[in-house]
């Protein structure tokens, strides 16, 4: 389960961001999770509550903010939303799509004290 080590990296993170700017308490996180990072929402969540206890951000609510896959086309240039790293571009039908977003993990926004 990847999640546990992607949540213990989101709490260094967020202690190395607290001793940047300041902020003693992390009360809400906003993920953005791509459909192609692999990871499963419900996951991320139970292993960020066993990973966020007695940090800053224990007690913190995580919200996951899912971003749609988008990919180019190398033949006709066509950027589109895509559900699989396999699917055709919806315009020519060429194959390869070349993946642009939605394969990542990023902190959106925090709310912090």
């Amino acid at each position: 389960m990847h999640e546990l080590s992607l949540c213990r990296s989101l709490i260094k993170q967020l202690e190395m961001q607290a001793q940047q700017q300041g902020f003693s308490r992390v009360h809400e996180i906003w993920l953005e999770v791509g459909p192609m990072s692999a990871v499963m929402p419900k996951s991320l969540e139970f292993a960020f509550s066993a990973c966020s206890r007695g940090t800053l951000a224990d007690g913190a609510t995580l919200h996951i903010v899912e971003q749609p896959a988008r990919a180019r086309c190398g033949v006709c240039g066509e950027i589109c939303t895509v559900s699989s790293r396999f699917d055709p571009c919806p315009n020519c039908a060429a194959e390869g799509l070349a993946l642009l977003s939605g394969d990542g993990v990023a902190i959106k926004e925090l709310e912090v004290e």
